[in-house]
């Protein structure tokens, strides 16, 4: 499989109604002070470091001083009256490492061009990259789009209802029943998937112009049919930590998850070369499995006392293996091997779904863990004035941010109901784990029965080189 390439790719909007500003996030992203004449704060950004690059693409109608960020986003917040009005909208982008800097300008910027600005959209670009493997672009875009005249269009438009005789419908309230119309499709549930594979497409696209092999694929591994479970979303934090020679909680998840997938890998293809061979051979006039087990080193090339005892215990653990299966010649040998595959797909399979369901879960905890661990830093920030909110959210950023991801994740979770079921998610992650552990015993018991096969195989092998037998390739339907 061609190695992947890190993928992240996030959309949120900007609103006024959360206590957020499109100024403010303007000046965060380029290092710049603006200030915002909606409510006549300064906002200072001038000492934040790792801005490599900035620009604003425009497109077709929009006024070409919205070039300037200060114009264009005070702009934005003029136009904008209501006190929870969507400003903008930010896409978070992770930049490919393995392409240098200059590339990655280009690929945002094609890639801005491509999905964004030619539907109507300024794009506020904004790359960040502190040389510590974490190269990213923060990309504002409007919400609103441009007249033929470079004024400001509606975002929606109100649709009155009909009755059958095409009348309009008054309601109890004197007004007339209406729906909304959204002037642009930019807020449809299939944008975000369209944005998201784009990404990854023009991402591709260059990775394959400067001969790099990897790949990214906005899909989950699911999606994908990958047969690999999905590693712990490690978070700029934890990443750092990591980066720092500090264990972190998720990066032990990842090492366990991804010994697991090198094990099942390795034991996937030991098996596929076992059924392999076994099915290209003669079952008629095939050597006997005590013919095969004595041939099995049979006291050759065993000069010390430890060879030889060595040599009695494999042939021991063999003769077991022989009779605890009933296995007598080769073709009950490949049954064996087919028995083998099957098992090991249940047993992979179970493990993947188990493995993920403890990614969900560990991610509910974890969540949670931060809802509770910043809600104070949220709820004094809260109760700040404005100027004063400013110099504390730049200093508490971080705390800031992870409570507010952390509660809207809990109440997508929740999905409107009130008490988070953080004993029964404890209690089911237990569950899983030792269900997880079962499985793991019984994959290491695979993994012991395909070593003995593999060692009668071998035997096999030089017991009909030495005789001369043919082999006619057979034909059999099993795939791994």
């Amino acid at each position: 499989m061609t190695p992947l390439a890190i993928y992240h790719c996030s959309i949120k909007i900007i609103s006024r109604g959360k206590g957020k500003s499109a100024v403010a996030a303007a000046a965060y992203r380029s290092g710049q002070t603006i200030i915002n004449n909606y409510d006549g704060v300064a906002h200072d950004y001038t000492k934040k470091g790792g801005i490599v690059y900035t620009e604003i693409l425009l497109p077709a109608h929009a006024p070409p001083e919205y070039k300037d960020r200060s114009v264009l986003w005070n702009a934005v917040e003029q136009i904008e009256k209501n006190k929870n009005s969507q400003l903008a909208r930010e896409v978070e982008l992770a930049l490919p490492r393995e392409l240098p800097a200059e590339k990655n300008i280009e690929l945002v910027r094609e890639y801005c061009q491509q999905y964004f600005v030619s539907k109507g959209m300024c794009a506020d670009i904004c790359i960040h990259d502190k040389n510590n493997g974490n190269p990213h672009a923060h990309i504002l875009l409007t919400m609103r789009p441009f007249n033929a005249d470079g004024t400001w269009g509606k975002k929606s438009k109100k649709e009155y209802i009909l009755d059958k005789n095409g009348e309009r419908i008054k309601l109890k309230s004197g007004e007339y029943k209406s729906r909304k119309i959204y002037t642009v499709d930019w807020n449809d549930q299939n944008k975000a998937e369209e944005w998201r594979s784009g990404w990854a497409d023009c991402v591709n696209k260059y990775l394959t112009k400067q001969n790099v092999p990897d790949r990214i694929d906005h899909r989950s591994y699911e999606r994908q049919g990958v047969e690999q479970i999905p590693t712990f979303h490690m978070g700029v934090a934890a990443s750092q930590m990591e980066k720092r020679g500090i264990r972190t909680e998720r990066g032990d998840i990842n090492r366990e998850i991804n010994v697991t997938n090198r094990q099942l890998g390795q034991l996937r293809a030991r098996i596929r070369k076992c059924k392999d061979w076994l099915y290209s051979k003669p079952l008629t006039n095939a050597p006997t499995m005590v013919s095969v087990m004595n041939n099995i080193a049979n006291g050759k090339n065993l000069q010390t006392r430890w060879q030889k005892i060595a040599d009695l215990k494999m042939r021991a653990h063999i003769l077991v293996f022989l009779q605890n299966n009933n296995i007598y010649d080769m073709a009950q040998l490949t049954d064996k091997i087919t028995q083998i595959n099957e098992q090991f797909y249940d047993v992979s399979n179970n493990i993947k779904k188990i493995e993920r369901r403890l990614d969900t879960l560990n991610n509910h905890l974890l969540q949670y863990d931060n809802y509770k661990k910043y809600k104070p830093v949220y709820e004094q920030y809260k109760f700040l004035k404005s100027k004063k909110s400013e110099a504390f959210y730049d200093k508490h950023s971080e705390e800031i941010q992870s409570y507010e991801d952390a509660k809207k994740y809990l109440d997508g979770v929740m999905n409107g109901r009130k008490d988070i079921p953080l004993k029964s998610w404890k209690k089911e992650q237990a569950n899983l784990i030792a269900e997880k552990y079962n499985l793991c015993e019984k994959y290491y018991q695979l993994k012991d029965e395909t070593h003995s096969v593999e060692l009668l195989r071998r035997g096999a092998e030089n017991l009909m080189r030495e005789d001369g037998w043919e082999s006619p390739v057979r034909k059999r339907g099993l795939e791994i």
